[in-house]
C-alpha cells in the first residue's frame, strides 16, 4: 500500500445513526466539519446539517415531533448539557443548562426526556424525567452509580434501568415506576450479578441480552427461556417497538451478522445482507417509533462509517451514505485472524494487518477499556501504519469483551499484570509473522495507552518505541484524580489496594523506560487527568503533545492529524 498521510485518511467523513423516524429520516452524526455534528439524512440520502458546536454532540428525536434533544459539552469536558432543537425554525434553546455537572441523555418519551445527573453532590447520579414544554422535573431514582441503559414501556409508565453492580462487568437491572410513589415503593431489583444489555419490555415480560449462567451473552426472557443463544458468539437482541420483530445481532471474532426473527415464535425470518464483514454494534441499531425502520451504523476495515436504513418488513438494507466513494487512494487492508499462544496456556485473539510490501517492522495497537473489544471497524491509525510498511497486530488481550466472561475477567484487580503475558506472547510471535522483534513498537489510547507504558516499563528489552494517547501512568494518581463520579466505578476493575496499584503502575518503574516515547493528551480530560501525561513525560523526557481544546481525545480532525502524523513519524525510525 503506497504511503498516505493522516490528513488524507481523516478527511474521509464518518457517519453514525442516532435515531430514525417513521418517514425513514435518520438523525445522524457526521464529522465533515471536523467533529461529530447532527445531520438529518432523508431516505434518498440527501443531508441537512443541524448543529455546529465546537465539540462532538449527539441527539434523539422527540417521538412524533420535529424536535430534537441534543446532548453537547464544552471543549470535551464531558459535562454534557441538553438543548432542544426545533427542526422547523432552527431555534436551539437550553433544556438542561448546568455546566458544572454531568447531564447525560438516556431516553426520550412523548413530551419527556429521561436523563441522569450528578448535580446533587457531584458524585452520585440521579435519574430524572424532564417535561420538555412545562419544564417540570421529577427524580425517580436517587443517589446511585452511573446508569447504563434506560428503556420505557409503551405508555411510559415503567422504566427498565441498568446500574453498575458490585463486581466489575456486572449490572443490576431495576424496574422503576414513573408514576407517583405507591405502596411498596417505585424501584424494584429484577436481577443482578451478570451483564444485562438492552433490556426491553415485551408486554408484561422483559427481553434482555445477558450472560447470566453463561460465558457468552444470549437473548432471554428474564426469568424464563432463552430466545437465542450461541456458545461461540455474543448475541444482542433488539425488539421492535411494536413487539413483532426481534433483531438479533451475532458478534463473533469482531464481525457482526444480523437476522430478523419472529418475536412471538423466535423463528428466524430474514438474514440482513451487510456490504462486507463489519460491525453495527459500536453504535447499536435504533428503531423508528412504529417499528417500520431500523437505522444501522456500519463500519468495516474499508468503511470509515456509513448509515444504513433497514426496512424491517422486507429485510432490505439501503446505504444512505457511502464514505468509501470519496477515497481515491490505494485499497484499504483487511486483517487475518490468528490466535497467539501465551506462556500460561491462554491464546490471545489477534487481527493481523499486512502491508503489500512489509519492511519487517511491527506495531501492536492496543484498544482502550479494558472492557472493550477491537473489532472489524475502520481505524485510521491502523491503515496509516500499514501504509507506512509496518505489520500491525490488533489484539484482544485479557480483559477484552467479545470472548466470554472468563476472558474479560482475566485481568481484574490483582491479576492486572497478567496482561504482560499477552504482550510477551505477541512479541514472541513476530518472527513467525515475518517481523523483526527488535523493530517492534506499541501504540494505544486510554487503557491501551496504559498498556503501552506498562510494556515499555516492564519489558524494556522487547519494545523499540511507544505512542501513548490519554493513558494512565500511575493507577494510584489516576484513581486519586479522575472525576469523582468515576472513581468508585473504576475501582471495581482496578481495586483500591495502594500497594498493588503502585506495583502495577508504569511510573513506579519509570527508570526502565528507555525507548523513544510520544505522549498525547487533552487538557480537559475528566477520565484520565492530563497530569498522568505530564508526570510520565517529565520523568522520561518523552515528547509531549497536549491539546487545550480536547478531553479524552483527540477527537477533532485537526488534532488527530497532528497527533497521528507525529506518531507515525516517530515509528518511521523502527
Amino acid at each position: 500500500m503506497p504511503a498516505v498521510h493522516a490528513e488524507q485518511l481523516l478527511a474521509l467523513p464518518t457517519w453514525r445513526a442516532f435515531d430514525v423516524d417513521d418517514s425513514g429520516r435518520v438523525l445522524a452524526g457526521g464529522d465533515a466539519s471536523g467533529s461529530v455534528q447532527l445531520v438529518e439524512l432523508a431516505p434518498d440520502g440527501s443531508a441537512t446539517p443541524l448543529t455546529a458546536f465546537d465539540s462532538p454532540c449527539r441527539g434523539r428525536y422527540l417521538p412524533g415531533e420535529r424536535r430534537v434533544v441534543v446532548e453537547h459539552d464544552r471543549g470535551g469536558d464531558e459535562r454534557a448539557q441538553l438543548s432542544l432543537l426545533d427542526l422547523a425554525t432552527g431555534e436551539l434553546t437550553p433544556l438542561v443548562d448546568d455546566p458544572d455537572h454531568v447531564n447525560l441523555l438516556l431516553a426520550v418519551l412523548p413530551g419527556r426526556v429521561v436523563y441522569m445527573t450528578n448535580r446533587s453532590d457531584g458524585v452520585a447520579f440521579d435519574l430524572v424525567i424532564h417535561g420538555v414544554d412545562a419544564g417540570a422535573e421529577e427524580t425517580v431514582l436517587a443517589g446511585g452509580t452511573p446508569i447504563g441503559e434506560v428503556a420505557a414501556d409503551a405508555e411510559g409508565r415503567r422504566l427498565l434501568v441498568t446500574v453498575a453492580g458490585e463486581a466489575a462487568m456486572t449490572d443490576r437491572l431495576l424496574a422503576v415506576d414513573t408514576m407517583p410513589e405507591t405502596e411498596g415503593g417505585r424501584v424494584h431489583v429484577l436481577a443482578e450479578g451478570a451483564r444485562f444489555v438492552r433490556p426491553q419490555f415485551a408486554g408484561d415480560e422483559v427481553v434482555v441480552s445477558t450472560d447470566a449462567g453463561r460465558d457468552r451473552i444470549g437473548v432471554a426472557l428474564l426469568g424464563g427461556s432463552w430466545l437465542a443463544a450461541d456458545d461461540d458468539a455474543d448475541l444482542l437482541g433488539l425488539l421492535t417497538p411494536d413487539g413483532g420483530t426481534l433483531l438479533v445481532v451475532r458478534s463473533a471474532e469482531g464481525v457482526d451478522t444480523l437476522r430478523l426473527h419472529d418475536a412471538a415464535t423466535g423463528e428466524p425470518r430474514t438474514t440482513v445482507a451487510l456490504p462486507v464483514d463489519g460491525v453495527v454494534t459500536r453504535t447499536p441499531p435504533v428503531f423508528s417509533p412504529s417499528g417500520r425502520y431500523a437505522a444501522l451504523s456500519f463500519t468495516a476495515p474499508d468503511t470509515p462509517g456509513d448509515v444504513v436504513l433497514l426496512d424491517l418488513a422486507s429485510g432490505e438494507a439501503t446505504p444512505l451514505t457511502r464514505t468509501v466513494a470519496a477515497w481515491e487512494g490505494p485499497p484499504f487492508v483487511h486483517p487475518v485472524d490468528v490466535r497467539v499462544p501465551a506462556s500460561d496456556g491462554e491464546r490471545v485473539p489477534c487481527a493481523v494487518y499486512r502491508p503489500a510490501s512489509p519492511d519487517g517492522s511491527a506495531v501492536v495497537v492496543l484498544h482502550g477499556g479494558p472492557e472493550s473489544q477491537a473489532v472489524r471497524s475502520f481505524d485510521p491509525v491502523v491503515q496509516l501504519l500499514v501504509a507506512a510498511g509496518h505489520t500491525v497486530l490488533v489484539p484482544n488481550v485479557r480483559g477484552s469483551t467479545g470472548f466470554g466472561k472468563r476472558w474479560y475477567s482475566a485481568d481484574d484487580r490483582e491479576r492486572r499484570l497478567d496482561v504482560l503475558l499477552d504482550l510477551a506472547a505477541l512479541h514472541d510471535a513476530l518472527p513467525g509473522l515475518g517481523c523483526d522483534p527488535a523493530r517492534a513498537a506499541l501504540w494505544g489510547r486510554s487503557y491501551g495507552g496504559y498498556l503501552v507504558l506498562l510494556g515499555l516499563a516492564f519489558q524494556p528489552e522487547r519494545w523499540a518505541a511507544g505512542v501513548d494517547i490519554a493513558g494512565m501512568s500511575s493507577l494510584v494518581t489516576f484513581l486519586q484524580n479522575t472525576a469523582p463520579h468515576r472513581r468508585a466505578f473504576r475501582e471495581r476493575e482496578y481495586g483500591s489496594d495502594p500497594t498493588f496499584l503502585a506495583a502495577a503502575s508504569p511510573l513506579t518503574r519509570v527508570e526502565e523506560i528507555r525507548a523513544p516515547l510520544l505522549v498525547v493528551h487533552g487538557e480537559n480530560d475528566p477520565r484520565v487527568p492530563v497530569s498522568e501525561a505530564r508526570q510520565i513525560a517529565e520523568a522520561t523526557g518523552a515528547e509531549l503533545l497536549i491539546f487545550p481544546d480536547e478531553g479524552h481525545g483527540p477527537d477533532k480532525r485537526e488534532n488527530k492529524i497532528t497527533a497521528f502524523g507525529r506518531g507515525v513519524e516517530l515509528l518511521s525510525h523502527l
